[in-house]
């Protein structure tokens, strides 16, 4: 098994609505995203995945993101984008870009800060 893992970073703000602390106003982050794949093979190159395929879906993910009001969005209209629900949103928009039976996304970690991250796989 070969696990292949690129990361990311990207600026955004959000809000939480409900919570009861200061997360409730609008504040923002440095979000540092990491994506682990994993492939059984390689091809005929000697590659599992490319790293240029695997940094173009994750940006094609993330740039809608970039220095916007998360809770804006409408991947974020149904639930607060807590960095748990990030994750998930990345990863699954991930899997459907890169999932191939070879290819499989692993998991996706979320940093917002340098002392608090976390990791969200199926």
């Amino acid at each position: 098994m070969f696990e292949i893992e690129i990361d990311r970073s990207f600026s955004a703000a959000h809000q939480l609505k409900g919570y009861d602390g200061d997360c409730r106003n609008l504040h923002g982050h440095n979000y540092e995203v990491t994506v682990t794949v994993e492939a059984d093979t390689l091809n005929e190159v000697g590659i599992a995945l490319d790293f240029k395929k695997l940094k173009a879906a994750l940006d094609e993910v993330i740039t809608p993101y970039d220095h916007h009001n998360l809770s804006e969005l409408p991947d974020f209209q149904e639930i607060n984008p807590t960095s748990e629900v990030l994750a998930r949103t990345i990863y699954r928009k991930m899997s459907a870009l890169l999932n191939d039976g070879n290819v499989k996304v692993a998991r996706v970690r979320i940093g917002e800060s340098a002392s608090s991250r976390l990791t969200y796989s199926e």
